[in-house]
């Protein structure tokens, strides 16, 4: 058993080009579960409670088993590819976070 610790991957993202963004979404799901990527929510409906710091448009939320593997599937070469479709039809934040 691994000793690391999972990573989830935090996007909030404002889609400026619908149609492209489609195209982005269907290549990059497929990449995220070769690295054993699992999407927990994929702009699924909002409860905003608070919202001092950011307004938030749309989250994304995917957990890795690692921070490592997080690194693997961002800087591989069919995932940076796909990524320039999603920098060129989006705008947003876009966080790595280690987990417990």
């Amino acid at each position: 058993m691994s000793d690391e610790k999972p990573a989830y991957v935090l996007v909030d993202v404002k889609i400026t080009n619908s149609e492209n963004y489609e195209r982005y979404k269907g290549l990059a799901k497929p990449l995220i579960e070769k690295f054993g990527g699992e999407y927990l929510t994929r702009g699924g409906k909002m409860d905003v409670v608070l919202d001092d710091l950011w307004k938030p448009t749309r989250i994304v939320l995917i957990k890795f088993s690692s921070m490592k593997i997080v690194r693997e599937w961002l800087e591989s070469p069919e995932y940076k590819e796909v990524a320039k479709i999603r920098l060129e039809n989006s705008v947003g934040n876009f966080i790595v976070l280690e987990g417990i």
